[in-house]
C-alpha cells in the first residue's frame, strides 16, 4: 500500500506542477534575466526595460522560453518519475539540477548577447538556433545523468514504476 501512496503523491506533484507552472516562470524569470543582466552589463553599457535588454543599439528580448522553464520541468519530471528517490533526496536533486541549468542558462543568454555585440546578428541567430535545437537538451540528459551517479540512482524513469505496477497487478 505504501508503493501506491508514493506513486500517487507523485502524480498528483507532477499535476500540480503542470496547473502551476505559470506562477514557477513568474519565479525563475527574475532568477534568470536579472543576473543574466548583471553579468553583461560588466562588460557592456545597457539597460534593461521590462523584459528586454537594450545593448548597443539592439533589443535583446527575454521571452518566456529563454528562461529554460521546460528544462526545470523535465528534470523534475524524470525526478518523479523515478522510483525509489526519497521525499528528501528528491528535493536535494531538484535544487542541484535546477542551480546547474540556471547557472548554465545565464551563461548561454550571455554569452549570446556577447557574441551579437561581437560579432553581429547572424552569428548571434545561428548560435541561438544550435542552442535552442540540440545543447539545451543534451544538457539537460549531462545533468540527469550527473544527478544519478551523485545520488546513486538505480532506477529507470517511468520504466520502473511500469514494471513494479506491473509485477504487483499480476501477482
Amino acid at each position: 500500500m505504501k508503493y501506491y501512496k508514493n506513486i500517487i503523491l507523485r502524480l498528483a506533484f507532477a499535476i500540480l506542477f503542470v496547473n502551476l507552472y505559470g506562477f514557477f516562470h513568474k519565479i525563475i524569470f527574475p532568477l534568470t534575466a536579472y543576473p543574466a543582466y548583471f553579468f553583461i552589463k560588466l562588460g557592456y553599457p545597457a539597460n534593461m526595460i521590462n523584459d528586454a535588454i537594450f545593448i548597443g543599439g539592439n533589443m535583446v528580448n527575454i521571452i518566456p522560453a529563454c528562461v529554460a522553464g521546460m528544462a526545470y520541468s523535465l528534470l523534475l519530471f524524470l525526478i518523479l518519475f523515478t522510483r525509489g528517490i526519497s521525499l528528501n533526496e528528491s528535493f536535494k536533486m531538484f535544487f542541484i539540477g535546477a542551480g546547474l541549468i540556471l547557472a548554465m542558462n545565464i551563461l548561454r543568454i550571455d554569452l549570446l548577447i556577447f557574441i551579437l555585440m561581437e560579432f553581429g546578428s547572424d552569428l548571434f541567430e545561428k548560435t541561438h538556433m544550435i542552442f535552442w535545437n540540440f545543447v539545451s537538451g543534451v544538457y539537460v540528459a549531462i545533468v540527469w545523468i550527473y544527478l544519478v551517479k551523485k545520488f546513486k540512482v538505480e532506477n529507470i524513469p517511468l520504466i520502473s514504476d511500469i514494471k513494479e505496477l506491473y509485477k504487483r497487478i499480476n501477482s
